[in-house]
């Protein structure tokens, strides 16, 4: 039988992948240099679970973790985002994304799973987890935007600001946060989605994966669309009888969260990296995080984020 490895495109990790061809079968080999726990045995850990639940993943064929390596069921060549950024009308492909949202968050996680001798704790979202994410911004973004000596002193004013707004995040942390859900790493796979890129999984907050999808940094969404989609959501998820005002509250309080998280993740990607792919998606990613910040929990943030830094200059890719 003849043998063909091929590369193919990655993502925003430390992981390599190839397209094994196997006759006429293929398969896709995960190669993870760093992070090769959460890479390789979380992954695998993941996909199982979403296998278990019907949901389409990656199925494991063999696993050479001491070589740093894993082999997975490939799940073709066509993401959503192939799909649907042709579409003019994209409303009703992204409400069964929707539905795949609600379905994930149906998953009754254990607090704990076993793969051969390893052990995954499944982490809940804390406010240090919000922080940490969101410091990419500062710690990223800031750095090569913004004159050094004064990334400090921003960096503790709006930092301190943020943390007020996260004390005001409404929903506890209690169920499958999928927390990479948007249209790349939703596969269509026989005429149904899988979901790939999944090692990041966490209990979390139920608004998250809704904004990670509606707030897409790479698919520019109209206002109307982005409103209905969240407006399906609200009318068919657990949440329907809870406040409407409260869901918008997460809503928008984890969308900047996410998107300032991005800004930093894709700087990072550039300049340690050297994906400078990446920067295009910045000027659509600062346009979702204003029209969020038009949320009255946001009035002070704004406020400081006018005062301390010329949101017009940090647009300026140029400027990284």
């Amino acid at each position: 039988m003849n043998y063909k490895l091929k590369k193919i495109s990655g993502d925003a990790s430390f992981r390599v992948f190839y397209r094994l061809q196997k006759g006429k079968n293929t398969s896709i080999i995960v190669q993870a240099r760093k992070e090769k726990f959460k890479n390789l045995i979380t992954y695998s850990v993941v996909n199982n679970i979403l296998t278990k639940n019907k949901i389409y993943a990656p199925k494991l064929i063999q696993n050479y973790y001491e070589n740093n390596i894993i082999e997975i069921t490939d799940l073709g060549r066509k993401s959503f985002y192939d799909v649907v950024i042709k579409k003019k009308n994209k409303l009703n492909n992204y409400k069964d994304l929707i539905k795949l949202i609600i379905k994930l968050q149906n998953i009754k996680l254990k607090q704990t799973y076993r793969f051969g001798k390893f052990k995954i704790n499944f982490e809940t979202y804390t406010l240090k987890n919000l922080h940490k994410e969101s410091d990419l911004f500062f710690d990223w973004y800031l750095k090569y935007s913004s004159k050094k000596s004064k990334i400090k002193k921003i960096k503790n004013i709006l930092k301190k600001e943020l943390n007020n707004i996260y004390k005001k995040i409404y929903f506890t942390n209690n169920v499958f946060v999928h927390r990479d859900f948007h249209a790349s790493n939703i596969m269509v796979y026989k005429n149904n989605f899988g979901l790939i890129d999944s090692q990041d999984a966490i209990l979390g907050n139920p608004l998250y994966d809704v904004a990670s999808l509606i707030d897409d940094v790479r698919i520019k969404l109209s206002s109307h669309i982005q409103e209905k989609l969240f407006n399906y959501y609200f009318r068919n998820s657990k949440l329907k009888k809870e406040k409407y005002e409260n869901l918008k509250n997460d809503f928008e309080i984890l969308s900047v969260q996410r998107n300032l998280k991005i800004l930093g993740i894709f700087v990072r990607l550039y300049k340690r990296d050297g994906k400078s792919n990446y920067l295009k998606y910045l000027p659509h990613t600062w346009s979702l995080i204003e029209k969020r910040l038009k949320n009255p929990v946001f009035e002070n943030f704004n406020y400081l984020l006018k005062k301390y830094l010329k949101i017009k200059t940090l647009k300026k890719i140029s400027n990284l």
